[in-house]
């Protein structure tokens, strides 16, 4: 006779810091008010800390468990299983196409894959290896590919930053829990299923992406590398076929359009055949630098270094009085600030981790919010914006992708810097100090100058006069939106699917995966008709 189980969920158990598993199997059994030789089984479906108070730092629990018993406390289970929509009883005559490989692209191309599909993976710059080194080359010898860089190849420009794994979209089909779980089949460490702020770091993002790519070639896919696409062929309002640089066709009628947000190029030639886009609001700034044990010690007091908590993060938001809005933007505990340009003489940074968290600063964006009514003229105008500020980076950096700095003390009182203090700036190839103030525009240095003493109220310290400011951030998101209809497909060319944050629909690794998702369906949906018809 096999006996039955009760699945439940205890939410918000809370216990001390450095409690013992022990401890945490008595308190899960009082939480469902049960014995423990009730409590069958347990997982930890996620784990947060509550550190307003720092010297009493709580761990918070939600709990999976299996009781001998059933029992009113708790919640039910949720189902979290990805549901395919659709499976391909055979392969589509014309295999749908992907244009990008990062993590929106990756996961559409997983789906896809896994349902039959076959999918054909077309990515402008390289296989993420090669392109770790390309992205190297820029960073120790001012070697610039355009092709292959932080912003083109394999992996996205995910891949060189924090690899941040959490997203505050709406995601009631658990769809986040779908990309978590290959994230975890791919290599990556299995707390990202509980933790609640999961990162990787670049390191481990590397091997993840191929061995997504090993699966997905397994099932059927295909991947073409510095493959870039020149042109669109559409007919009658209907996705025909994309054209390459070299002039190959390839027929598709269903096209994932997964090319980040510096596809510029791209953005143009789609704008040119008609498709209909829009300027969208994004955000500018710089990237600041304190000593990491600095904010670890305001954040958790005399537990900063706890094994659990790791290096500390923060978050911070200012109103300005000129009426716009700075904030913290992509911050990366235990970092660097890297070169991110993906276009000959601008500047761009961008902040980056390994999965230790282990480097001296700390470095954040601290961005303010540029609309299209700061960059009138159409929907590639905030492309033509960000060029600007990008290109006054580079001149003011000296040249060879130095990026222009200066400290917090001489930013605030309006002169240039002349020498470092403690904080010594990450951005390689390097720095080289100046007055920032001709590289943003005047109400972004007036905003950014108002809210860093604002920001030293919340973390003490903030504003300290040798922390470093390193300009620009210009590649927060999109600068353009394709818009898209309930069928995913682009509002004015059906089998055209604009995708992740170049489109206007994620801002981060874990949205670009689930948007990957939920476009894939859509694909699934259409081009399964296409086989039926």
């Amino acid at each position: 006779m096999v006996s039955r189980s009760y699945p439940r969920r205890l939410e918000e158990l809370r216990l001390p810091l450095d409690h013992g598993e022990a401890e945490l199997k008595a308190a899960i059994a009082r939480g469902f008010g049960v014995a423990e030789a009730d409590l069958l089984s347990y997982r930890i479906h996620r784990r947060a800390w509550d550190a307003r108070r720092k010297a009493r730092i709580m761990l918070v629990y939600t709990i999976d468990a299996e009781l001998a018993a059933p029992v009113a406390a708790g919640v039910a289970v949720p189902d979290m299983e990805y549901k395919f929509p659709v499976r391909a009883a055979r392969p589509p005559a014309q295999r749908p196409v992907i244009i990008g490989a990062g993590p929106c692209g990756l996961l559409a191309g997983l789906s896809l894959a896994e349902a039959g599909f076959r999918p054909l993976i077309l990515e402008r710059g390289k296989a993420v290896r090669e392109r770790t080194k390309d992205t190297w080359g820029l960073w120790r010898r001012g070697e610039l590919d355009p092709g292959s860089n932080v912003q083109f190849g394999e992996g996205g420009a995910g891949t060189f930053s924090d690899g941040k794994l959490y997203s505050q979209i709406k995601d009631p089909r658990h769809l986040g829990r779908k990309v978590l779980e290959e994230f975890v089949e791919a290599g990556a460490p299995e707390e990202i299923l509980y933790i609640a702020k999961p990162h990787i770091g670049t390191f481990r993002l590397v091997s993840m992406v191929e061995s997504i790519r090993a699966k997905i070639m397994a099932l059927g896919g295909e991947y073409r590398f510095g493959c870039r696409v020149e042109d669109f062929e559409i007919t009658a309002g209907r996705m025909r076929a994309v054209i390459l640089e070299g002039g190959e066709r390839i027929e598709s009628g269903h096209v994932i359009l997964a090319i980040g947000h510096s596809a510029r190029d791209t953005f143009a030639r789609l704008h040119a055949r008609g498709v209909a886009m829009e300027a969208k609001p994004f955000s500018i700034g710089l990237r600041i630098e304190h000593p990491q044990g600095m904010i670890d010690r305001h954040r958790f007091g005399a537990f900063a270094g706890h094994k659990l908590l790791g290096a500390a993060d923060y978050k911070l938001v200012h109103h300005a009085g000129n009426g716009r809005s700075v904030y913290s933007f992509c911050m990366c505990p235990g970092g660097t600030v890297v070169a991110a340009t993906s276009e000959p003489e601008r500047v761009v940074t961008n902040g980056m981790s390994q999965y230790s968290r282990a480097e001296r600063n700390a470095n954040a964006g601290i961005v303010v919010g540029v609309s299209p009514a700061d960059y009138p003229g159409g929907p590639l105008a905030g492309i033509a914006f960000q060029r600007r500020w990008e290109s006054a980076a580079y001149q003011a950096g000296g040249g060879g992708y130095q990026a222009p700095a200066q400290l917090v003390g001489d930013f605030l009182a309006g002169r240039a810097s002349r020498g470092f203090g403690a904080v010594a700036p990450s951005y390689k190839p390097g720095v080289r100090l100046t007055d920032l103030a001709p590289v943003l525009p005047d109400y972004a240095i007036t905003a950014i100058r108002e809210a860093l003493p604002a920001f030293a109220g919340q973390i003490p310290g903030f504003d300290r006069p040798d922390a470093v400011l390193t300009g620009v951030e210009t590649r927060t998101s999109s600068p353009v939106r394709i818009p898209r209809g309930k069928d995913f497909c682009s509002l004015n060319v059906y089998g055209l699917y604009p995708a992740g944050e170049g489109a206007g629909y994620a801002g981060g690794i874990l949205s670009a995966g689930v948007d990957g998702l939920k476009v894939a369906e859509a694909v699934m949906r259409h081009a399964g008709q296409d086989i039926t018809d």
